[in-house]
């Protein structure tokens, strides 16, 4: 048996060096070239924006996160159990606190690399991809640290009691869940309300080009980006660490007779060594100028991968005994789901394959078959990711009992969930690539830079769609498990507090069917009030650049556009129309629960969780493919830019915006808060 002290110590060593190894990438970044005067200032423009947004949106939050704690306490002290009223409030703001440091610094270093990556693209393509990408790792380090930090200190403050403390670090991950949720949903208002602003005025109304200087919203649409998909992102794929983590301390109390306490602690050193792979596939990065960017970044993604089989290999070899052999085969099954889904969102959401070419192929017949087609793609992309999820839990699990211990298929899911989440930091990485230079794009196209810069920062942009899309897919695959694990330790959490057996949950009865029905109402209910919500907020923003277009002097250039009133106008909109669909998902199964107890939860569980994977599948893989449609188009095909099909795929662009940037990722994070919070509130369940 190991020791806690060294296994502990081993987490807490290589999360410092992680940390320095993140130190080291922000003054690589920030020691890099700011470009021009004129790069300066619209860097400076979209630095402004996205923190004033992220100040008044964390306000917010920490608002409705210290009112949560409060009732968390007050749940808790009611039911009897003051120990637990304490430790869960002060879990539920850790985890809360922790999760909006790493979403907010994640953006705070984006809307410093976009500037140096624009720069950069003035020479080489090779050196703005790597400057883009230690931007984004930057994010993904520092999510994984937080996460592991932040688990790991909570079960020394709390006790360090193998068999009782997992159970008292639920509040952590709900705090996590909860401010994922905000986080997710307001950055993805407003990054979608100026994306289709900016969109429809400018390039359908007006007829000028992306990022043109002249749109009022283009500085918004810029600063979306960040909020969305850096601060948002990182909020997420924090909870799908943190959640993870817990979830399979907690099942492996259950083989505590088996494993003792290096079953508990498995999942922390773990997670530790898969962040060892990721930082060195972050630095084993390189590219040349004629050499796709997209193959040097999955050049470092195979090397993580590959690294992070073998330190799993290395940490069940250790910590798992003579059973260690099924569950590192268990963890090799989510290390390799994960490239399987990468795979299978690329071939959906890239422009070299089938699906985006026959989006833009129905745009030389109008916006109305640009829109049938996407759906249709976005319906057909839940089946692949379905079918590998299902071979993937059941060959987990398989592997699992093959160790002939009990529970030890429960725990194979675990360690697939495990593998699966061992490459979170490159993926993040990835990721964050994008807005960074989505950015990098804009500002050489604001400031007047030579078209042969454009071109560079076009390659990269596009690289950057498709590394977006794919942490979506990869984002949602690791829901998928992860909720499968969380399921799992909700009905542990209830069997612990009330001595019984809870194994088997009874659709055939009236209140679980009630139950499960209601969860996949919410999936849908959820991602309409999402996507109202970007609609209200563009209205807002449309109107504003349609009044500001009526100044001639702008259009001819001569007048430079009010950019802040579009960005206070975004920023009022996304906050006001958060605040509903957020309250909602918090809100409804605490009611449910209260209403008709812990069986019909666990039935809102399993079916919310089915109908959220298959919709945010079809939300995130329809929006890519709608939006490289465009892109592909915009190479020259079918007419190129300004050509009737160009329009047509705008359209289709514009209505997958709401899709994939708002409504989907929120899925992310919704499928898990729901379990997060049914295993905080199991005591007013039972």
């Amino acid at each position: 048996m190991v020791s806690a002290e060294l296994m502990l110590g081993l987490v807490f060593s290589i999360s410092f060096i992680a940390l320095l190894f993140a130190a080291w990438l922000v003054r690589d970044v920030l020691r890099r070239d700011t470009g021009t005067p004129s790069m300066q200032a619209i860097s400076d423009a979209i630095k402004e924006g996205a923190e004033a947004f992220v100040k008044r949106q964390y306000k917010t939050i920490a608002i409705l996160s210290v009112l949560v704690a409060l009732l968390l306490f007050g749940i808790y002290v009611y039911t009897g159990r003051m120990e637990l009223a304490v430790k869960t409030s002060i879990g539920f703001l850790f985890g809360a606190l922790c999760s909006a440091i790493a979403g907010i610094f994640g953006m705070y270093i984006s809307v410093r690399a976009n500037i140096r990556t624009a720069a950069a693209a003035r020479h080489s393509v090779a050196e703005a991809m790597r400057i883009a990408l230690r931007g984004g790792a930057v994010s993904g380090v520092l999510v994984v640290v937080l996460s592991l930090v932040g688990v790991a200190g909570l079960y020394v403050l709390f006790g360090a009691n193998p068999q009782t403390t997992p159970f008292m670090l639920v509040g952590y991950g709900f705090g996590a869940s909860f401010v994922a949720l905000f986080a997710q949903l307001g950055g993805g208002i407003y990054t979608k309300a100026a994306d289709v602003g900016a969109d429809l005025v400018g390039k359908v109304e007006a007829g000028i080009p992306e990022d043109d200087p002249r749109n009022p919203a283009v500085i918004a649409d810029l600063v979306g980006d960040n909020v969305g998909d850096c601060a948002g992102r990182g909020a997420d794929l924090f909870e799908s660490t943190a959640a993870e983590n817990i979830g399979a301390m907690i099942l492996g109390v259950a083989l505590y007779p088996v494993f003792g306490l290096n079953g508990v602690l498995f999942p922390l050193v773990a997670r530790a060594f898969g962040l060892i792979a990721s930082m060195v596939g972050i630095v084993c990065v390189r590219g040349n100028e004629h050499e796709d960017p997209m193959k040097a970044l999955n050049r470092g993604y195979y090397i993580s991968s590959v690294l992070a089989a073998v330190f799993f290999g290395a940490a069940a070899w250790w910590l798992l005994g003579e059973h260690w052999t099924w569950f590192f085969y268990a963890g090799l099954v989510g290390i390799i789901m994960a490239q399987l889904f990468v795979f299978i969102t690329q071939y959906y959401t890239e422009y070299r394959y089938r699906p985006v070419k026959e989006i833009a192929q129905a745009g030389t017949t109008g916006p109305a078959t640009v829109v049938i087609s996407g759906l249709a793609v976005g319906l057909e992309s839940t089946a692949l990711p379905v079918i590998v999820i299902s071979i993937s839990l059941w060959l987990a699990h398989w592997f699992g009992m093959q160790s002939g211990i009990e529970h030890g298929g429960l725990y194979g899911t675990a360690i697939a969930t495990m593998g699966m989440l061992s490459t979170a930091a490159y993926i993040l990485a990835m990721d964050t690539f994008g807005p960074i230079t989505d950015n990098a794009g804009g500002i050489v196209e604001m400031s007047n830079a030579p078209k042969d810069v454009r071109q560079r920062t076009d390659r990269l942009d596009a690289v950057g769609n498709t590394t977006k899309a794919l942490t979506k897919g990869y984002a949602i695959g690791s829901a998928a498990l992860a909720a499968f694990l969380l399921f799992s330790a909700y009905m542990d959490e209830v069997a612990h507090l009330t001595g019984k057996a809870f194994a088997v949950v009874d659709l055939a009865k009236m209140e679980v069917f009630i139950g499960a029905l209601l969860g996949a109402m919410l999936i849908f209910l959820f991602s309409a009030l999402a996507i109202r919500a970007v609609g209200k907020t563009a209205e807002y923003v449309i109107k504003e650049v349609r009044a500001q277009f009526r100044n001639k002097g702008i259009m001819e250039g001569k007048v430079k556009p009010d950019y802040a009133a579009c960005v206070d106008i975004t920023t009022s909109g996304a906050l006001k129309n958060m605040v509903l669909p957020g309250v909602l998902a918090v809100s409804f199964p605490v009611i449910v629960g209260l209403l008709l107890k812990a069986e019909a939860v666990a039935g809102l569980l399993m079916v919310g969780t089915v109908a959220g994977i298959l919709l945010a599948l079809m939300l995130n893989n329809a929006g890519g493919a709608w939006d490289n449609a465009k892109k592909y188009v915009e190479t020259g095909v079918h007419g190129g830019k300004g050509s009737d099909t160009h329009k047509a795929v705008v359209v289709g662009d514009t209505v997958g915006d709401p899709c994939k940037d708002t409504a989907g990722p929120s899925l992310h994070v919704l499928i898990k808060l729901l379990a997060t919070i049914t295993l905080v509130l199991a005591p007013l369940f039972i």
